[in-house]
């Protein structure tokens, strides 16, 4: 059974569990409707979220995104699968002695999920930081710890780091259902998200979309999130710039 924690860190941007009823909270409904149309035959089940560099929120749109799911009765997973700057235990103010890397480098069915104060939502931390985590995130282990998980859970999140510093959101985007990349007005450039697109595309990624992250505007709590999406059959010139 999952660890039970009940008490979300009231400082954190998690807006659609402290304010469900705000426009950047309605944002990341669309979001979630838009997904849910990807492929209305093959749901989508497995996302990697990530971005071109630092600070664009990924980590932020990765956890906002989980609740809004499970708020839809959607049994969910999120997975703090960046290994070397992980952000999820602190978002959901959980302890972090073991997670992701427990699975990987002891047992790969071993109970490591803990339960939120969202009903559906159970969160997988990253666990302790290991000293290779593109070899761990591409081993065979990762596969079953994938197969396992996609068992357990309608929808399983891995919240991956910056496409532009490693490799890691690169090899778990070949190993799932799609990836979504996040961007952020004024901070990411064009040749970035550029750039980041033709990595998926290379390594064969499924890209569902871009999340744009507009920080120029402040209400409420923290950042004022803006998000666009668009799927690959569009014309690359709508993309996010």
């Amino acid at each position: 059974m999952p660890r039970q924690h009940n008490d979300l860190n009231e400082s954190s941007n998690l807006i659609m569990y402290h304010d469900p009823r705000s426009p950047v909270s309605e944002a990341f409904r669309t979001l979630r409707t838009n997904l849910e149309f990807v492929s209305p035959g093959a749901p989508v089940k497995s996302i990697v979220i990530s971005s071109p560099g630092p600070g664009e929120g990924k980590s932020t749109v990765a956890a906002n995104l989980a609740i809004s799911l499970a708020q839809t009765n959607k049994r969910v997973i999120l997975v703090d699968a960046d290994l070397r700057k992980p952000t999820q235990h602190k978002l959901f103010s959980l302890p972090n002695r073991v997670g992701l890397t427990s699975l990987l480098v002891k047992d790969a069915n071993q109970d490591v999920e803990q339960e939120v104060a969202v009903p559906g939502l159970s969160v997988i931390t990253s666990g302790p930081i290991p000293p290779n985590p593109s070899e761990l995130l591409a081993s065979d282990v990762m596969d079953t710890v994938r197969d396992y998980l996609a068992q357990k859970a309608d929808i399983v999140i891995y919240d991956t780091p910056p496409m532009a510093v490693v490799t890691d959101a690169i090899i778990l985007g070949s190993r799932m259902d799609g990836t979504l990349m996040v961007v952020r007005l004024g901070v990411t450039s064009k040749e970035a998200g550029k750039r980041a697109k033709e990595l998926l595309k290379t390594s064969r990624s499924r890209v569902l979309g871009v999340v744009v992250n507009d920080a120029t505007h402040r209400a409420g709590y923290g950042s004022y999130y803006y998000y666009y999406y668009y799927s690959d059959s569009e014309n690359e010139n709508d993309s996010a710039s």
